[in-house]
């Protein structure tokens, strides 16, 4: 089978709004090349991670990778997902170049596309990301393994949004908690919380592509009697009160349903919020304190922020 290549080179500010973009255009994932990779700092735990070529990484901005099956639809699918790009401006959101190309690729070579770039990550003092081909065995006791293939998940877990949130739910969750996770995506901030020891796990999304996403990375990660994944959008519906909501979104959506989540969370819980670029955090900061919160702790990686707030 042939597919269609799609390159995006753009700014870090745009990822996650073009990763959605692609993925409602059927992408089942996205290859991320973000030179800023080559310039980190690592502890020598996963070696193969560490062997980057810096050929394989543009010289600036970010490149952003999806594959489609390469049929008579493909030219209207790329006019669709340009013009999704060219409407992020409305939202503030600078794209950069948006220089976009396609190529044609057989199946064997997408295939190996992923695994180049996905190898065992370690993304806090105890969670590791695992890709489902990798054999890893945990090097402490108590390691918590995510397992993911991102073949079927929303990016690989390694996002800087997604690794301040992973980074929060350590230092929020206790045991027996209930955690809302408002846009789950590939699910894997619904598994760290399960794996944390949460007792109930109440993952949402608005895609049904992402619905079926972390149901099949729940399911392999063996904490299914503790998630429960529904089409949802944002908090709409939700009646109890939680000990805890996360939230891996775009800064214009946190600040639209900061009083939601005010009303949804204990006296005592926390929100987490990330997906905000630091440009944007003051006013993600001015939303969530107008509503009751009390900012406890502002994490930062690269030029992203997450927040972990406690309700006064």
């Amino acid at each position: 089978m042939k597919w269609s290549e799609i390159s995006i080179l753009t700014t870090n500010e745009a990822v996650e709004a073009i990763s959605n973009i692609l993925h409602d255009a059927g992408a089942s994932g996205v290859v991320i090349e973000d030179p800023l990779e080559l310039e980190k700092v690592r502890e020598n735990q996963f070696g193969e991670i560490y062997q980057l070529d810096p050929n394989d990484y543009p010289s600036e901005g970010v490149m952003i990778k999806a594959y489609l099956p390469l049929n008579s639809f493909i030219g209207e699918t790329v006019e669709e997902i340009k013009q999704s790009i060219h409407n992020l401006a409305s939202f503030n959101i600078d794209v950069g170049k948006n220089e976009i190309s396609i190529n044609e690729v057989h199946e064997e070579e997408w295939a190996t596309a992923w695994k180049k770039y996905f190898h065992p990550v370690k993304v806090s003092s105890k969670f590791t990301i695992v890709p489902t081909w990798e054999d890893y065995q945990p090097i402490n006791s108590d390691e918590l393994i995510i397992e993911l293939d991102p073949g079927m998940a929303f990016g690989t877990g390694t996002h800087p949004t997604t690794v301040m949130c992973l980074q929060a739910l350590e230092r929020t969750v206790r045991e027996g908690d209930h955690v809302v996770d408002v846009g789950t995506g590939s699910g894997v901030l619904s598994i760290g919380a399960a794996l944390l020891g949460a007792r109930q796990v109440t993952a949402l999304d608005l895609d049904p592509v992402a619905v079926e996403s972390a149901k099949s990375n729940i399911r392999l990660n063996k904490v299914e009697a503790n998630i429960s994944v529904s089409l949802n959008n944002l908090l709409d519906g939700i009646q109890e009160k939680v000990d805890i909501v996360v939230s891996n979104i775009l800064a214009e959506v946190i600040v639209s349903f900061t009083g939601d989540v005010a009303k949804a969370v204990k006296q005592n819980g926390y929100f987490i919020a990330s997906g905000i670029i630091k440009q944007k955090q003051d006013q993600v900061k001015s939303a969530i304190e107008s509503v009751g919160f009390e900012i406890t702790e502002t994490i930062a990686m690269e030029d992203w922020i997450a927040i972990i707030a406690k309700i006064k």
